[in-house]
């Protein structure tokens, strides 16, 4: 049996009481959506590390982003609380993953045009941004057509892979926006790939 993430776990816990309330899930899903994109906008300021007023905003950005990973999990835990589950909030849940990510690369390299990389920064971040973009639309077409448990992520001991993000306050503190983007740049691309080879080796009656 897959152990449930810590983190849903304390997002099922902090959203007990609103089951009975007005809030419903689309208004969480609204806010992680506003945190991440002024978590996104503020880490565009890295371009110069050593200019006291980008630290902080990158290190404000940092913290929001992976505050805005958490509250991911309170509009899905909210919803199954409630017995307010919709297609359309779960598309709008998917959509503002899809715009936060997408975003976060682009805003990173832009605000890394500065530096030794130069506007190739802003190209790489595209790059990897499109890439995001390919993985979340494939994922969503695989989890359309199989269910929500093919695209589920690999689980350890109440962890999965994607609560790597919780680590992102670090890299500002390690001033590793860069190596961050040269992996992005690289990684991105190829799991994007193995995203489109996986859907394509789909059995053709899953497909159609």
């Amino acid at each position: 049996m897959t152990t449930k993430p810590w983190d849903a776990q304390l997002a099922y816990w902090l959203v007990r009481p609103l089951k009975d309330s007005w809030v419903n899930p689309n208004h969480l899903t609204t806010v992680r959506l506003v945190t991440g994109l002024v978590a996104v906008v503020a880490m565009s300021t890295t371009g110069n590390t050593y200019a006291v007023g980008n630290a902080i905003w990158a290190n404000i950005g940092t913290w929001l982003f992976a505050l805005s990973n958490f509250l991911d999990h309170t509009d899905g835990e909210l919803a199954r609380l409630s017995g307010k589950t919709s297609k359309w909030g779960h598309q709008y849940d998917l959509v503002s993953d899809a715009i936060i990510h997408i975003l976060l690369f682009v805003c990173i390299g832009y605000g890394l045009r500065e530096g030794k990389f130069g506007w190739w920064a802003l190209l790489m971040g595209i790059v990897s941004g499109v890439s995001v973009a390919c993985i979340f639309h494939l994922r969503n077409q695989i989890e359309q057509r199989l269910g929500k448990d093919a695209s589920h992520q690999p689980n350890f001991a109440g962890f999965d892979i994607e609560d790597v993000l919780y680590l992102f306050p670090i890299v500002t503190l390690l001033n590793g926006f860069e190596p961050l983007l040269i992996a992005a740049t690289i990684g991105a691309p190829i799991f994007a790939l193995w995203v489109i080879w996986q859907f394509f080796t789909l059995p053709e009656s899953e497909v159609n």
